[in-house]
């Protein structure tokens, strides 16, 4: 994705971690080779479907055609043309 539009796309949030919770991400992140922000996506992906709830916009959509109820069918003509 381009920069510029990732960015417009991103939220910013400031969370706080107490001390041990942080040290803990720390190692974590660096252990795996990851970024902090990586870990939060994934944590955060994982939240999200823990509780049912879409993670990007394909599986929003989906959810969304699901829940709407299917349009109401045509009936088929009963009467007959000609004679």
């Amino acid at each position: 994705m381009h920069a510029t539009r990732k960015a417009a796309e991103s939220r910013r949030k400031l969370i706080e971690f107490d001390q041990e919770t942080w040290q803990a991400l720390d190692l974590l992140a660096r252990e795996s080779m990851k970024s902090v922000q990586e870990l939060a996506h994934e944590a955060f992906r994982d939240l999200l479907r823990k509780h049912g709830r879409p993670t990007d916009l394909k599986a929003a959509l989906r959810a969304s055609a699901r829940q709407s109820p299917a349009p109401p069918r045509a009936k088929p003509s009963s009467h007959r043309d000609g004679g």
